[in-house]
């Protein structure tokens, strides 16, 4: 038990890291009046719709809660009943205050980012990195902390515990669906709207302050991509943990209980890995911000190997495992460089896309989307790679059933710099919003090019941590898809190692899998622009006004903000309940082999639509930024315009519908191990 007190140790200490990041954080000064008062029109947005959104989830999620205590009643598990319903209400909880937690730092950082910019660019860094760092080490530790005492709660049996706390994974997944569809859907809605009206049609500057839609767009920054992709993270990191714990069962004759906590250790270890390269973070004036967050990483990456290979000799005694867990160090970084080469203006891609926005809008669109299909090639063969040299490795150590092992001692090496990729991504929203504290504030015009390479470096994070996200989530549903065979195997009594695609059932359960990938990214894109047409509405009218427009009365920000949350939070039920619903109904109509081929072949497509949506995304939005620097004639061009357009057409592939296509294909994983008793 030991190695549980190792965990919740190393977790408690990130939090304390966190509070002392925090307060440091919330020392620095907070700017000008005018600063202050669109920050705080930010957080008061923000805060609103996080309120109103997790009531909602919350609602649903107990009544989910009673259908998981149903099904194994009737499934006569009544022992399993309450257990499996309480970590899941568990798993929910933690996921919805580790997101919002991080989030409310988040949006008390970018008007300490804004003030510092007055001075220097370096401070400014400092302060919105460690900002997202707070998230970053709250959020993992938050997901080890409660797998840990879900675990030590439920009883601790290595043998059969990791059954029952999937109902954790499960409430995570939940929660970071609806976090990530709602605030995915809440920013892109006020980011189209006031760019179509704002940018195109009036001819105003981003973030310009009589633009009614600047506040809602800034608030969705943080809903959708500090909350929405916390969740995400906390999801992945909890579920892949319990998946692999799950795999470890299967080892206990040969590794005991330290086969399954294993995976909790090395995440531990990559937490304190990731603290180590986060402190490391120093900015300097005049610098690319992404060189010393790069430095950063690549500390973490190193530390996370050594850490890798001592944690695996002293609870393994087997070295191949760490070979295969260096094969998902490995995979982070490269990633991280394939997300970049399609998604930065240093390379061709985001090139070709600025390239042919001189065009006109259809030439960018098709150069844009010709480029998204591209982006699938390379990720879907290093996640093959991946996976075939880690089983290759795993099998290596002479072990039966030592190949699954490998592939999940890969997931965890990817995941082990979790919290330092969370710091990143949250650093993008604080840098923007700082931006937009900024440019509302009206301040000088040397604090806004200060705060234009902090804001360029935080578009990049952005993208980078996405492709993280697929990539993690790519390993991680594989370790739950061999978990679900493996729960399978002891409902029925026998092996269950082989799903038959020949079969029709399961033919037609496949073929189920991959609608499903398409209509849900169908319904999410299509509630972006059902919610953005109120907020386009509402600008027009604002935008009558001719005091507004001659800068002399304040635009209604509040309006916009209540009309985006409520249709943010209508549109995003009915993608959710159809998420949900399906592989329930595929399972009790088509029994479990059914199901197997549905996740399967839903999990693929999943993957590589998500590719081609964040990448797709970020490429047209890297490409408008491109322009906007002064190429191909720079901001009011014809190229930029139709770069806008390609951008606002991105806007929901990139941060609605992609990322929500991650957490997607871990539901699907997590549901189907927690309601498989149903599908016998």
């Amino acid at each position: 038990m030991y190695e549980l007190v190792i965990v919740i140790g190393i977790s408690i200490l990130a939090l304390i890291l966190a509070a002392i990041l925090a307060r440091n954080v919330l020392a620095q000064d907070e700017g000008t009046p005018k600063m202050r008062e669109v920050s705080d029109a930010i957080r008061v947005g923000a805060e609103a719709f996080i309120k109103r959104q997790y009531s909602t989830i919350a609602i649903l999620a107990i009544v989910l809660a009673v259908v998981i205590f149903g099904v194994y009643t009737l499934t006569g598990q009544q022992g399993l009943a309450t257990f499996t319903a309480l970590a899941f209400i568990v798993g929910a909880t933690c996921s919805a205050l580790a997101g919002v937690i991080g989030m409310s730092v988040a949006v008390r950082t970018n008007i300490r980012t804004a003030a510092a910019a007055q001075t220097s660019d370096g401070k400014a860094l400092d302060i919105s990195f460690r900002g997202g760092a707070v998230s970053g080490l709250i959020i993992t530790s938050m997901s080890l902390l409660g797998v840990s005492l879900t675990y030590y709660a439920l009883g601790a049996n290595p043998q059969t515990t990791p059954f029952i706390i999937v109902g954790f994974a499960f409430g995570a997944s939940f929660v970071a669906l609806f976090a990530q569809l709602g605030g995915g859907i809440y920013t892109k809605a006020a980011d189209v709207g006031a760019d179509l009206v704002g940018k195109v049609e009036a001819g105003i500057p981003e973030d310009d302050v009589r633009n009614p839609a600047t506040i809602a767009d800034l608030v969705g920054d943080n809903v959708g991509d500090c909350a929405g992709r916390g969740a995400d993270l906390f999801e992945s990191t909890a579920a892949e943990n319990i998946g692999a714990m799950i795999l470890g069962v299967a080892l206990f004759p040969v590794f005991g209980a330290a086969g399954v906590l294993f995976p909790l250790v090395m995440c531990a270890l990559g937490l304190l890995a990731s603290m180590i390269g986060i402190l490391c973070v120093r900015g300097k004036d005049n610098a690319d911000p992404m060189n010393a967050m790069n430095l950063g990483y690549y500390i973490t990456a190193v530390i996370s190997a050594v850490f890798f290979y001592f944690g695996t000799m002293w609870m393994l005694g087997n070295i191949w495992f760490f070979y295969a867990g260096l094969v998902g160090i490995v995979l982070s970084v490269a990633f991280l460089r394939v997300t970049l080469y399609y998604t930065d203006h240093h390379y061709r891609p985001v090139q070709e896309i600025a390239d042919a926005s001189e065009t006109g809008p259809a030439t960018n669109i098709i150069t844009g989307f010709s480029v998204a299909l591209e982006t699938t090639a390379m990720p879907a063969i290093l996640i093959g790679a991946s996976l075939l040299l880690s089983f290759w490795l795993g099998s290596q150590s002479g072990i039966q059933f030592g190949g699954l092992y490998g592939t999940a001692s890969a997931t965890i090496g990817m995941l082990m710099v979790c919290a330092y990729v969370l710091a990143m991504d949250s650093f993008g929203p604080i840098a923007d919003n700082a931006g937009g504290i900024v440019e509302m504030s009206q301040a000088p015009e040397s604090v806004r090019k200060r705060m234009d390479s902090l804001d360029a470096a935080g578009n990049t994070t952005k993208a980078l941590t996405k492709g993280y996200a697929i990539g993690s989530a790519s390993l991680a549903v594989f370790l739950l898809f061999n978990a679900y065979m493996s729960d399978i195997s002891r409902l029925i009594g026998k092996a269950f190692t082989v799903v038959n695609i020949a079969a029709v059932p399961v033919f037609v359960g496949a073929l189920l899998g991959a609608m499903l990938i398409f209509v849900f990214a169908g319904l999410a894109i299509r509630a972006v622009s059902k919610t953005a047409q109120y907020v386009i509405e509402e600008v027009r009218i604002q935008f009558k006004d001719p005091a507004i427009m001659a800068g002399t009365k304040k635009p209604d920000y509040a309006r916009v903000i209540d009309i985006t949350t409520l249709g943010a939070l209508k549109n995003m039920v009915l993608p959710g309940a159809i998420a949900i619903a399906f592989p329930i109904f595929i399972g009790v109509t088509m029994k479990y082999e059914a199901l197997a081929g549905f996740l399967m072949v839903g999990t693929i497509t999943g993957i590589l639509m998500a590719l081609i949506l964040n990448n797709g995304g970020g490429a047209w939005d890297n490409a408008k930024k491109y322009i906007e620097s002064g190429v191909h004639g720079g901001k009011g061009s014809v190229a930029h315009k139709a770069a806008v357009i390609g951008d606002t057409l991105g806007d929901p592939f990139k941060d609605t519908a992609g990322p929500s296509l991650h957490v997607l294909i871990k539901l699907l994983a997590t549901l189907s191990l927690v309601l498989a008793p149903l599908f016998i």
